[in-house]
């Protein structure tokens, strides 16, 4: 299992934040908004992405979209829905 983080922050800031919350998963970059745009996530007015997360099996085909991401029961959740999945770690 992968997963990791994509942020419209610039790389350094995305470096220096996963550093700061040691994270074991990369934030990747995504100034510009490509990569969120082609999602359809980004709002190009304010410059940023939606709080989205996308499950994706290992096939490459997307089994689920969370669009009510909740930070502070986010770890909680992502865990239950892997879990629903039949994806979780064991």
């Amino acid at each position: 299992m992968a997963y990791f983080a994509a942020s419209t922050d610039s790389i350094k800031t995305n470096k220096d934040f996963a550093a700061e919350l040691k994270t074991d998963y990369p934030i990747l970059s995504d100034p510009d908004g490509t990569f969120s745009s082609a999602l359809g996530i980004f709002n190009a007015d304010k410059k940023f992405a939606a709080r989205v997360t996308f499950y994706i099996g290992k096939d490459g085909k997307i089994l689920a979209i969370d669009k009510a991401v909740k930070v502070g029961s986010h770890g909680a959740d992502i865990a239950a829905k892997l879990k629903e999945l039949g994806v979780a770690k064991k």
